[in-house]
């Protein structure tokens, strides 16, 4: 079960071109299409024989149906019916709210009198000259056999960058050092900082360090699943400063993710990376664009792995150990989220 009432990521905006576009979203198919006004978004099934209206066209920004022609309008009503001209009663498909920022397409799923534009994600970096911003697999998702919510622990388990991501961005040199955890109004923050020792091969490349620095991980999630990672390597005694490092002292960047469930075993998985150095330099760009793909194919190898292997053994018990702690608590905030939705819509439906 997912969290309605919230936003998604449907889809980088570059995805979308002149024809329907078709997605899947919390196990609902969505077809989405361009008219002059921006971005729509409605349910993928014509209201007449259930043919996916992404098998459609787009003519004058309205969604053609292509079996018999029907088209629908940006609030997903049918407005021509061909050789007729009345519409027939209950000629409708769902419509849901949209928003475009940042290079996304945003979706609510949920009911559209609660779609509110403040429960997007402050991620005012973004929106900042000093920081550079590279899309994600060229501005596609990736795909992963797994459930979204294993994104989040993977993202939170720090730990795990000592040996999936050893010749890149981790190195053993973070295993021993304690964790934070701050619950936040609708999520998590995790810290972990790491004085006097190695740079992991990434940093080291970048900020040019020779001996030991002083170095943070900060996540934040925000639920249902915006979650960012905050990395900074810096000179020993600089200073931990996230998000005003000096160039002249160290180096910074997040990693914006953005898991949004396909079904309960398979995840769109949007990410993008911004840094806060080198930003006018078009090597460094190519760096993200390549060598990071390949620290998240590691990532997806292990996603999918343990997806699979859970699937296989669904009842086999599992332990936790400490750095699981930030997992545990946004798992039961979410669902502590979603029962009180669910609990809302029943009293809705007694009433009614």
């Amino acid at each position: 079960m997912f969290l309605q009432n919230a936003w998604y990521v449907a889809a980088w905006e570059t995805e979308i071109g002149d024809g329907p576009f078709a997605r899947t979203i919390l196990n609902e198919p969505v077809v989405l299409y361009r008219t002059a006004d921006g971005i729509v978004a409605l349910e993928d099934r014509c209201c007449h024989r259930a043919l996916p209206l992404s098998m459609g066209r787009v003519v004058d920004d309205r969604l053609q149906c292509g079996y018999h022609g029907l088209e629908f309008d940006d609030t997903g009503a049918c407005v021509k019916v061909p050789g007729q001209s009345k519409i027939p009663p209950g000629a409708q498909v769902r419509s849901y709210p949209v928003i475009q920022r940042w290079g996304w397409v945003w979706i609510w799923p949920g009911d559209p009198a609660k779609a509110d534009e403040a429960l997007l994600p402050q991620w005012t970096w973004l929106d900042d000259p000093s920081w550079k911003t590279i899309p994600g697999r060229g501005g596609t998702p990736m795909p992963v056999e797994a459930n979204y919510m294993l994104i989040s622990d993977n993202l939170f388990d720090i730990t795990h960058l000592t040996y999936v991501h050893a010749s890149s961005i981790g190195n053993e040199s973070i295993v021993d050092f304690p964790v934070k955890t701050e619950q936040l109004d609708r999520g998590v923050k995790m810290t972990r900082l790491v004085p006097d020792r190695p740079p992991a091969p990434f940093y080291k490349k970048a900020g040019g360090f020779d001996g030991n620095v002083d170095r943070w991980l900060i996540t934040t999630s925000e639920l249902p699943g915006y979650i960012v990672n905050d990395a900074g390597t810096v000179q020993i005694g600089a200073g931990i400063t996230p998000g005003d490092v000096d160039e002249a002292v160290g180096v910074e960047m997040k990693v914006m993710n953005l898991p949004t469930p396909e079904t309960e075993t398979s995840t769109h998985y949007f990410y993008a990376h911004a840094r806060h150095f080198k930003v006018d330099d078009p090597e460094w760009d190519e760096i993200y664009r390549t060598q990071f793909t390949a620290v998240f194919e590691e990532d997806q190898m292990i996603l999918n792995a343990q997806q699979a292997s859970m699937s296989r053994n669904p009842d086999a018990p599992e332990i936790d150990v400490n750095v699981d702690a930030p997992n545990i608590r946004i798992r039961r905030m979410l669902d502590d989220m979603i029962a009180a939705e669910q609990s809302e819509l029943t009293g809705a439906r007694r009433s009614a």
